[in-house]
């Protein structure tokens, strides 16, 4: 209960902080990010639970990655991730799970996924800002990936690409649970204004 409460706190500071850089009040921004003012204020005093979609849309809108809104300070130039260190930020149904591993620095960072989805489990993705691509490799499993409306498998030691300004959702397909890595390419600097 302690983790949960010292990692809102920091999505808190930080959610605050890059509302502050971009220079949007809390109306604006939840206009933009679709999310109610209420909420927002909760979230900025470490009040409340986000789920992955909010998270999602608060990221787009500052135009930084969601890890950035979790993350504490820089611990060094390396950095080992264990999956049983992170908390899911996606749970379903049937028992799949998504967890954000790291987020790489520089001017254009990318986030680092591990899903399991277990068979007609999915996960719908709104569509992010201009300039994301997302890249879904299965480890074992197959998955179909729907972007736009059209079906595509994915199986095992196959990957994926798309723009990830689009409609987009995960699907656990066949039998046995999907394992991917997923990796989400942001578009260097802020997000423009809307």
């Amino acid at each position: 209960m302690a983790e949960t409460a010292a990692a809102l706190r920091t999505v808190a500071r930080n959610v605050r902080a890059a509302r502050i850089r971009a220079g949007l009040t809390l109306e604006e921004l939840s206009r933009r990010a679709q999310v109610s003012k209420g909420a927002l204020v909760g979230l900025e005093k470490a009040q409340g639970n986000p789920n992955l979609a909010t998270l999602v849309r608060l990221a787009d809108t500052l135009g930084i990655s969601v890890s950035a809104l979790m993350q504490g300070s820089p611990e060094g130039r390396v950095r080992v991730v264990s999956a049983e260190a992170v908390a899911p930020l996606w749970t379903g149904e049937r028992g799949g799970e998504a967890r954000l591993m790291l987020t790489t620095s520089g001017p254009a960072p990318v986030e680092v996924w591990r899903w399991r989805l277990e068979p007609d489990e999915e996960y719908p993705s709104h569509p992010h800002q201009a300039g994301v691509v997302e890249t879904v490799s299965v480890t074992s499993g197959r998955m179909t990936l729907i972007v736009d409306g059209t079906e595509h498998t994915v199986e095992a030691s196959q990957t994926a690409t798309f723009d990830g300004d689009t409609p987009h959702t995960y699907r656990g397909a066949g039998t046995e649970t999907c394992h991917l890595i997923m990796t989400v390419h942001l578009p260097p600097g802020p997000a423009p204004a809307s």
